[in-house]
């Protein structure tokens, strides 16, 4: 099956070209040789960018490269105005950020729904000849031709908007807690790398309250260079409130509690000082036996030396820690709203 998950893509926008103006004369009965009455010619297109709630994915833009509004009608004699050209509404997810593909620097950021940005404007129309009238030049045998309209290259970078990011080594348990707490189903399975894209989930917290979190494909040690396209998942995290890191203590684990605790916080610094200071809790995985436990523990004392609470221990098979796990995340949740207020 086709990935139609893309949050990547460079565009070609146009805005229309301005009509032209017209060059005529007022032809009656008893005035075949009338005034000038060329009319001028319509407004070109504008390219309009809408941040639309109900997308999740850039897979449209990376598919269909070129975008473009209609040109401005040509005016007409007796005075009469071209139509304007149609403008060109093109719906991307919120939480796109847009940039000029030659100075790689950020036009907009489509970060509210229904946010309607226009991205290249349609040219102006041209004038007709009755613009050109005057006392020494009554017969003006000219008019303006329409603009061009602005034409773009743009660069579409997809940042998820979310609650809380999931983040961790491949394989820590992220896509099989998000099944567990949400309608979603992310691929699931016992080898690096299951999840290929992010995946989003929306998470109940009570009666009236929910919480959306977004699963970050696992990162590797260099993830903020790029390595295993580490510094494009990590971008999906630019936006959460907090995150939760989540860590292996199975006996499966690839890397010590301590040592998989360090990669990530250590690639999460390095994408950036904000990410880095991002508020986080710390989840202990796949605890469901002593083995686990005593795992968990070790992981426990490596945090104390920074300074940092203890971790919440689950197992998302069992269902062990999960109704604490969501009671903490509302708390937090609403921590953060009161901050933010």
């Amino acid at each position: 099956m086709e990935n139609r998950f893309r949050d990547e893509a460079e565009i070609h926008v146009h805005a229309g070209r301005g009509g032209d103006g017209r060059i005529s004369f007022r032809r009656e009965k008893y005035e075949p040789r009338g005034g000038p009455d060329g009319g001028d010619g319509g407004r070109g297109g504008d390219v309009i960018l809408v941040a639309d709630a109900s997308l999740n994915t850039l897979y449209d833009p990376y598919r269909e490269r070129d975008y473009r509004a209609t040109d401005g009608e040509p005016g007409g004699g007796n005075n009469r105005h071209g139509a304007d050209g149609k403008s060109l509404r093109l719906h991307l997810p919120v939480g796109t950020v847009v940039r000029d593909a030659e100075r790689n620097h950020v036009l907009c950021d489509l970060s509210t729904p229904g946010q309607e940005v226009v991205i290249a404007k349609g040219g102006r129309g041209g004038r007709g000849n009755k613009h050109f009238a005057h006392a020494t030049r009554q017969v003006p045998r000219i008019a303006e031709a329409g603009r061009e309209g602005e034409d773009r290259r743009l660069l579409l970078e997809l940042k998820l908007i979310a609650d809380v990011g999931l983040v961790g080594l491949p394989n820590a348990g992220k896509s099989t807690l998000l099944s567990r707490v949400s309608a979603a189903r992310p691929k699931i399975g016992p080898y690096p790398f299951t999840t290929l894209v992010p995946e989003v989930g929306v998470v109940k917290l009570g009666e009236d309250r929910a919480a959306v979190i977004a699963d970050i494909p696992g990162l590797i040690e260099g993830a903020h260079e790029g390595s295993g396209l580490g510094d494009r998942f990590l971008r999906h995290v630019d936006r959460t409130r907090f995150l939760l890191q989540l860590v292996d203590c199975s006996v499966m684990a690839d890397l010590e509690p301590a040592a998989a605790f360090d990669v990530v916080d250590a690639e999460l610094r390095k994408h950036s000082r904000a990410l880095g200071r991002r508020p986080r809790i710390v989840v202990a995985t796949k605890v469901e036996d002593e083995e686990g436990a005593s795992r968990a523990d070790t992981l426990d004392a490596h945090l104390r030396t920074k300074r940092r609470a203890k971790a919440l221990r689950i197992s998302a098979v069992t269902g062990q820690g999960i109704k604490d796990l969501l009671a903490e995340v509302a708390r937090r949740l609403t921590e953060a709203a009161k901050e933010e207020d």
